[in-house]
C-alpha cells in the first residue's frame, strides 16, 4: 500500500503571530471595559504624606473612539518608537566593525585560548552588568552576540538567545547602582516615610547582595546555555573557507594596533567630561541633579541623550582605524559601504518593529496592564502574610505583572505605596522591599513580548535562522523559558537565604529593622 503522506503542519509567522496579538488586545479591551473593569491604588503626596485614591479603568478600543486612536496614532507611535532609531544606528557602527574585519579579528585574539563555556561566562557577565547603561544594551549585545559566536565557529543562535537572557533577566540585577535603581529609590523613601519619616535608602544599600546574584545568575545563565539551549538547537552550518583556522596577520595586528589606539583617545576625551571636578571636566552631565548617577542619566543630560550617537561613533572609529591598518578600507567607497553593512536585508525586521510598535502602544493604550497590577497591589494589602510567606506571595505577583507592564518605574509607582509600609509593619527594611521588587520584577522580563527590545532579539534569531521555516514566536519563548524558571529559583533562594540568616544587603542595610 502506497503510503499515506501526513500534512505538514503550518509555522505560523512572526508576523501574523503580532497580528493576531493585536486583535486579541483590541477585543479584550472591549470585553474587560463591558465589564467596567477597574482598581484602585493609593499615590502618596509628597509634602502632607498622604495617600491619594488613584482609579484604573481598562480603555475600550473596540468602539468607534477606539479604532479612531488606532489609525491616527499608530504611524506616528512607530515613527517615535526609539529601538527603530538605536537600532539603525548602531548597526551601522556595528556594520563597519564587521565588514572591516575588526570583529573576527579581536574575537579571535581575545577567544583563541579560552574554552567555550568560559567565553559564555565572560560575555553573560558582561551583558549583565551593562544594565548599568540602560536599555541601549540590548541594541548593542544582541547583534554582538551572533558575531561572538558565529566567528567563534558556532551557532550564532546561542549568542542571540544567551544575550538576550542576561540583558532582560539580569536588568534588575547590577554591583553599582543604577539609573533604574534611582528611580525607584524615591517611591521607596516617599513611602517608607508613612511609617518612618526620617527613612532614607541609599546608593550602597545593596552592594554585597547584588554582587553574590550578579554572580550567580552569569553562572546559571551559563549553565542553561551550555547545558540546555546548545542541545535543543539545530546544528549550524558553516562553509569550508569559514571553518578555515583563523590566523592574524601582521596587516591585521597593524590594524588592531591602529584601532585600540584611536578609540583610546577618543575615551579619554569622553571620560574625562564625564568625570566632575576637574578643570574643565564634567561638560557632558546634568549638574541640576544630586546624584552622579541622576548626574549622567537623567532624562536633560547629554549622555542620556546622545549614549547610542557616542558608542556608534566609538565603534566607527575601531572599524575605520583597523581597516587603514589592515588595508581592508582603501577608499571613501569601502568605508561608505561598510556603513550600511549590518542593514542588509533589514526589511523584514522594520516590518517586525512595526508590529511591535502597535502592539506596545495599544496594549499600554487600553490600560489592561495597569488595571492587573493596581489588582494585585489590593491583594498583597488584604493578605494577612507575614515572613516568608509575604516574600513568596509579594515576588509571583511581581513576576507576573511584568509581563503586562515591563517599565519598573511604572509597577513600583503603584506598588510601593502598598508594599514598603506592608513589609516595614511586618518586620522588613525597605530596602529588602525594593530589593524584592527588582529581584522578581526581572525573572519574567525575558518572556514578554511587550518588552520593546524582545522584536529585536526575534528578529536576529530569524536574521540568522537557516530553516526554511520561519522562527515562530513560541518557539523564541521556548528558548527562554529555562531561563525563567532557573534565574527565578535562584533569586527567591537568595532572597530568603539573607532573610533568614540576617546577611547584610549592603552597607548599613539588613533584610529586617
Amino acid at each position: 500500500m502506497p503510503k499515506i503522506k501526513r500534512k505538514e503542519r503550518q509555522n505560523l509567522h512572526p508576523l501574523m503571530a503580532y497580528v493576531l496579538l493585536i486583535l486579541v488586545v483590541i477585543i479584550l479591551s472591549g470585553f474587560l471595559s463591558l465589564l467596567d473593569s477597574q482598581s484602585t491604588f493609593y499615590s502618596i503626596n509628597e509634602n502632607s504624606l498622604s495617600l491619594i485614591p488613584q482609579t484604573e479603568v481598562v480603555n475600550s478600543l473596540f468602539s468607534l473612539s477606539g479604532i479612531k486612536y488606532i489609525f491616527t496614532s499608530t504611524v506616528k507611535n512607530f515613527a517615535n518608537f526609539t529601538v527603530l532609531s538605536n537600532l539603525i544606528i548602531i548597526l551601522m557602527g556595528i556594520g563597519i566593525m564587521d565588514k572591516s574585519g575588526f570583529l573576527q579579528t579581536a574575537i579571535t585574539l581575545t577567544t583563541k585560548k579560552l574554552k567555550k563555556k568560559t567565553v559564555t561566562f565572560i560575555f553573560v557577565l558582561i551583558c549583565i552588568l551593562s544594565s548599568l547603561f540602560g536599555d541601549l544594551s540590548y541594541l548593542v549585545f544582541i547583534p554582538l552576540g551572533a558575531l561572538l559566536f558565529y566567528y567563534g565557529k558556532r551557532n550564532p543562535a546561542i549568542g542571540i538567545i544567551a544575550s538576550f537572557a542576561s540583558l532582560a533577566c539580569g536588568s534588575g540585577l547590577n554591583i553599582f547602582f543604577t539609573s533604574s535603581d534611582s528611580a525607584l529609590v524615591p517611591y521607596t523613601n516617599l513611602a517608607s516615610r508613612l511609617v518612618n519619616a526620617n527613612y532614607n535608602v541609599t546608593s550602597i544599600s545593596y552592594i554585597f547582595i547584588m554582587t553574590v546574584a550578579v554572580l550567580l545568575i552569569a553562572y546559571v545563565i551559563t549553565s542553561v546555555t551550555e547545558n540546555i539551549i546548545v542541545r535543543k538547537l539545530p546544528k549550524y552550518e558553516f562553509t569550508e573557507t569559514e571553518l578555515e583556522e583563523d590566523i592574524v596577520t601582521k596587516e591585521e595586528e597593524k590594524g588592531m594596533v591602529f584601532a585600540c589606539g584611536a578609540a583610546i583617545i577618543y575615551l579619554i576625551i569622553f571620560i574625562y567630561n564625564i568625570i566632575p571636578g576637574l578643570p574643565f571636566s564634567g561638560n557632558l552631565l546634568d549638574n541640576s541633579q544630586t546624584l552622579y548617577i541622576d548626574k549622567l542619566f537623567s532624562v536633560n543630560s547629554f549622555f542620556s541623550n546622545g549614549v547610542v550617537f557616542v558608542i556608534t561613533i566609538l565603534f566607527i572609529i575601531l572599524g575605520f582605524f583597523y581597516g587603514i591598518g589592515a588595508k581592508t578600507i582603501r577608499n571613501h567607497k569601502d568605508f561608505c559601504d561598510s556603513l550600511g553593512h549590518s542593514l542588509d536585508g533589514i526589511g523584514n525586521v522594520l516590518v517586525m518593529i512595526f508590529l511591535a510598535s502597535t502592539l506596545i502602544s495599544i496594549f499600554k493604550e487600553t490600560n489592561i496592564g495597569n488595571v492587573l497590577v493596581s489588582s494585585f497591589g489590593n491583594i498583597i494589602n488584604t493578605s494577612e502574610f507575614g515572613g516568608i510567606a509575604l516574600i513568596l506571595l509579594i515576588f509571583i505577583l511581581v513576576l507576573v505583572s511584568t509581563i503586562f507592564v515591563p517599565s519598573s518605574t511604572q509597577k513600583w509607582y503603584i506598588l510601593s505605596s502598598t508594599i514598603v509600609p506592608l513589609m516595614m509593619d511586618a518586620g522588613f527594611t525597605p530596602e529588602f522591599a525594593q530589593l524584592l521588587f527588582r529581584f522578581a520584577d526581572t525573572v519574567t522580563m525575558n518572556i514578554t513580548p511587550l518588552l520593546a527590545y524582545f522584536i529585536v532579539y526575534l528578529a536576529f534569531l530569524e536574521k540568522y535562522n537557516q530553516d526554511d521555516k520561519k522562527i515562530k514566536l513560541s518557539t523564541s519563548l521556548k528558548y527562554q523559558f529555562p531561563y525563567t524558571l532557573v534565574v527565578g529559583l535562584v533569586l527567591i533562594s537568595i532572597i530568603i537565604i539573607w532573610y533568614i540568616v540576617g546577611l547584610p544587603l549592603g552597607i548599613n542595610s539588613f533584610p529586617t529593622i
